[in-house]
């Protein structure tokens, strides 16, 4: 799999996804994840299937809504969330993206290879293991010093969620919950945030394209007691909290107050 291969879904996202696709807000039914699948999440599915099928390569997909998809025999895993921020897509709240990861094993620390999409700038940030982080070709790093400048959050249940976090909230000079963890990681793995947070567990879709985002462009990836995500195993279920932070300095500093 290459990076050209993800190149041309997300160009070809960007031109049928932004002209050709209803943001109705009735859900056509529950996805293999468990959530409500939307005719955007279908059809932004149905293109990235599509263009895979034609690398020719063996895959075996996994995606939020349709499950697991063995394409010429199965082979290297590629973990697809279709859309990332439904909710913002067709509510009409700019912010939602395609992320794309693929390993060459069963776990989070196999991953060698993410792309994630902004389908409203056309923003692409993509990692390959051992060779960085990028926002449309230029290398990205993340926060240098240790100021908590904005901490962005994901709260599924906000009630319970909020609470958990709310002494680390309280320690941010700005906050914000955006709505799509992938772009959230991405602009972590940039230095436009300092911490990501979300106390509840998390699938590996979610966040497989944003880890090595974060990894390769400096960051600190765990769970909300500091222990790696690595391995996580990659699949449809819900697993883990997810902690990310610009640097070790950032991430002791939000341990800390997490706990």
């Amino acid at each position: 799999m290459e990076l050209k291969i993800l190149q041309k879904i997300g160009e070809t996202l960007l031109r049928e996804i932004r002209t050709g696709v209803s943001h109705e807000k009735k859900a056509l039914f529950k996805g293999a994840s468990g959530d409500k699948t939307y005719p955007i999440d279908k059809k932004a599915e149905e293109i990235i299937i599509r263009e895979l099928e034609k690398s020719g390569e063996p895959l075996s997909i996994i995606s939020e809504e349709a499950g697991v998809i063995e394409l010429n025999g199965g082979g290297r895993q590629v973990i697809i969330d279709p859309i990332d921020g439904s909710k913002n897509a067709i509510s009409g709240i700019p912010f939602y993206c395609t992320s794309i990861a693929v390993a060459e094993g069963g776990r989070v620390k196999d991953i060698r290879l993410s792309y994630v999409i902004n389908l409203v700038t056309g923003e692409e940030f993509w990692a390959e293991k051992g060779k960085g982080a990028f926002l449309n070709g230029k290398p990205i790093s993340t926060q240098k010093d240790e100021e908590f400048y904005l901490i962005a959050y994901e709260a599924q249940v906000p009630g319970r969620d909020i609470q958990h976090i709310l002494k680390l909230l309280s320690g941010a000079r700005k906050t914000r919950c955006l709505g799509a963890i992938a772009l959230d990681l991405s602009y972590l793995a940039t230095g436009a945030i300092s911490v990501f947070v979300s106390p509840s567990p998390s699938r590996s879709f979610d966040f497989a394209g944003g880890w090595l985002l974060v990894k390769e462009a400096g960051g600190i990836f765990t769970d909300l007691n500091g222990n790696g995500v690595e391995e996580v195993k990659l699949g449809l279920k819900r697993i883990t909290p997810i902690l990310a932070s610009g640097n070790t300095g950032l991430h002791e500093k939000a341990l800390r107050l997490l706990r």
